[in-house]
């Protein structure tokens, strides 16, 4: 059994990803994850593998926020970065992402931790390996999906018009290396979990990716949630 990984990825996104990947590599990730998806508990579900690439078409794509692996606890990954279903209980990260954009832009933090919305306007929430074992943070990389994110960011790379790539942590700065065009913005900071909070606060990247945005001419984000 295997899955068909670029079958399944959105055809906008397929067509600019196809020629940056490797079709062995690629077969051999959709083998091991089909293998995972029937033999263990695997989140997201099946039906949001590619939730972040549905949700934000390549055409659309203004901003990157990039995360390590998917949450790894029942009923919370849902294929969006740091993101949540509506009435789950917010995970550290992201009750700390709000905080910041309560003091960055005074947006209230919303009940819901579901970024849906933001990636409807552009926002792809991109999460560098795009599956997980249940309780076990990482059991996936080193899989595969490194090379195809990797692919990802740099079909963005080319885009023409600015993107606003935003790297949180030691592990999403690495990326940096990929933005190689100068018409995109990189903006870095430590990562919001606990362990870095400290020095990820005050960092203020909301607004500075609506003023990324907006020397380029581009619309910004509005960054609130309902709830």
């Amino acid at each position: 059994m295997s899955l068909d990984l670029m079958e399944l990825l959105p055809g906008d996104w397929r067509e600019r990803l196809d020629p940056l990947l490797d079709p062995i590599g690629t077969a051999a990730l959709g083998a091991f994850v089909a293998d995972e998806y029937e033999r263990q508990t695997v989140f997201p579900v099946r039906e949001d593998l590619f939730n972040a690439f549905r949700h934000c078409s390549y055409d659309n794509a203004r901003v990157l926020i990039l995360g390590q692996d998917p949450y790894h606890g029942p009923g919370q990954a849902h294929g969006l970065s740091f993101s949540v279903r509506e009435g789950v209980r917010l995970p550290p990260s992201l009750r700390n992402i709000y905080k910041e954009l309560a003091a960055d832009l005074e947006v209230p933090a919303a009940a819901s931790g579901d970024l849906t919305p933001w990636a409807d306007q552009g926002v792809l929430l991109l999460n560098a390996v795009l599956t997980v074992r249940s309780g076990e943070a990482g059991s996936h990389a080193g899989k595969g999906w490194e090379e195809f994110t990797d692919a990802a960011i740099s079909a963005l790379n080319a885009k023409d018009e600015r993107v606003v790539f935003v790297l949180w942590g030691a592990y999403a700065r690495k990326k940096a290396r990929l933005v190689t065009n100068p018409a995109h913005v990189v903006i870095e900071s430590a990562h919001p979990s606990p362990l870095s909070a400290k020095k990820f606060f005050g960092t203020r990247p909301f607004s500075a990716v609506n003023k990324a945005l907006t020397d380029a001419g581009l619309a910004e984000i509005d960054w609130a949630l309902p709830g």
